[in-house]
């Protein structure tokens, strides 16, 4: 039974205050999610290479340790690199014959750090711990299931909804952009440990942007706050051109001109954890790639769960995949959530339970969206295995760089 209720408004982007974070491509927590998921579809592959179907994998328990550097204008050096440790739990060996998994993740690992942080060198800057371990045999039984879907590996909670606001829009826009080919050709100066918080009041939205410069790129504390302040001047450009907001921008708020080196933030290897923060997997972004703070969010580690039968990842991504459905067939709704329960052990498409939320357009019927919502969320539900087998192969997005 799927449950179709009446949200109360307003709709997000009409409410007095909203908060919206996105972090970047070198923030730590990101470089966690992505890094695991990236070795979750190398293991993936490899058990479908090696053995004809995926054995069980959980990678969802990762840590990355900052490092030391020695920072001066103009250069530095690294002192300590960072360490990755991969954990969990993956599938060691099979029909009697052991499995590289070790190695299959470490050099997972290594090929995403040289395709996405381009100062950084992942043979000498990061040391790669695995710690993976045989799963349980419970769990392991699930993945020898003859039905698809399989049952649920765990009893977990996942909601999405939709559609983005102009501010969550904005953020995610804003990031890659900071980011992208074109800003880094025109800005190469510019590190990749980028941070976007948003804060609207009303019509009035406040931007804090977190982005290091690079040690090697920057000669003195004047060339620094030269440089910082031309890049704050086209971020707040690009709002002007891409914003129906009035917007500020603020860039490396903790900056202090007078303290040299240490009262500005400088970046050796384009990312906070050469020598500043940690990360873990499943703390930064939600599976659209935001952390919106006035929505409802999942709690769950999305990266690095196999993606046959760990709820925590296949139904984060169905909730917001019906969410937008429902909204984008569905004309007189104006925001949609949907939420997702699983049982362990349930078929993955019935879930314990599975809940709609709607916000519809004013004066509009109702009644008649019900079954509608229904309809949409039962066809996202029976076509699971599908999902499943796209998150198997990578196709489906998860907020962080494959």
């Amino acid at each position: 039974m799927i449950i179709v209720e009446r949200m109360p408004g307003p709709a997000m982007a009409r409410r007095q205050v909203e908060i919206v974070e996105r972090k970047g491509l070198g923030h730590p927590d990101t470089l966690c999610d992505a890094l695991m998921e990236e070795v979750s579809l190398a293991l993936n592959g490899a058990y479908l290479e090696q053995c004809g179907r995926v054995l069980h994998n959980n990678i969802d328990k990762g840590l990355l340790i900052a490092g030391q550097v020695e920072k001066r204008f103009g250069g530095g050096r690294v002192l300590k690199p960072m360490e990755l440790i991969i954990g969990d739990r993956a599938t060691m060996e099979y029909a009697g014959r052991p499995l590289p998994v070790a190695d299959i993740a470490t050099a997972a690992a290594r090929d995403w750090i040289n395709r996405h942080l381009p100062h950084v060198d992942a043979q000498r800057d990061v040391l790669i711990r695995v710690a993976l371990a045989p799963a349980a045999a419970e769990l392991t039984g699930l993945f020898e299931h003859p039905g698809v879907p399989r049952p649920a590996n765990d009893t977990s909670a996942a909601v999405g909804y939709w559609p983005l606001t102009p501010t969550e829009t904005a953020v995610l826009e804003l990031e890659g952009w900071l980011n992208g080919a074109s800003f880094k050709q025109r800005f190469p100066e510019t590190a990749q440990d980028v941070k976007v918080m948003a804060v609207r009041e009303g019509q009035a939205l406040d931007l804090t942007v977190a982005m290091p410069l690079l040690c090697a790129q920057v000669v003195s504390e004047a060339d620094y706050f030269e440089r910082k302040e031309a890049v704050r001047r086209e971020i707040l450009a690009w709002t002007r051109d891409n914003l129906p907001l009035e917007t500020q921008v603020r860039l490396n708020t903790l900056d202090q001109p007078g303290q040299g080196v240490g009262g500005v933030y400088l970046s050796l290897l384009g990312t906070s954890a050469e020598d500043s923060d940690s990360g873990q997997v499943g703390r930064g972004n939600r599976v659209n790639g935001l952390i919106p703070v006035n929505r409802p969010i999942g709690t769950e580690a999305v990266c690095g769960k196999n993606p046959l039968s760990h709820t925590g990842k296949i139904y984060n991504v169905l909730a917001h995949r019906a969410a937008r459905a429902i909204g984008e067939q569905v004309e007189e709704v104006e925001e949609v959530e949907v939420s997702l329960v699983s049982r362990i052990g349930q078929s993955l498409d019935r879930p314990l339970l599975a809940a709609v939320r709607l916000l519809s357009a004013e004066g509009c019927d109702f009644a008649p969206l019900i079954p509608r919502a229904r309809e949409i969320l039962a066809h996202e539900l029976a076509a699971t295995d599908d999902l499943c087998r796209r998150l198997c192969l990578g196709e489906e997005p998860l907020g962080v760089p494959q």
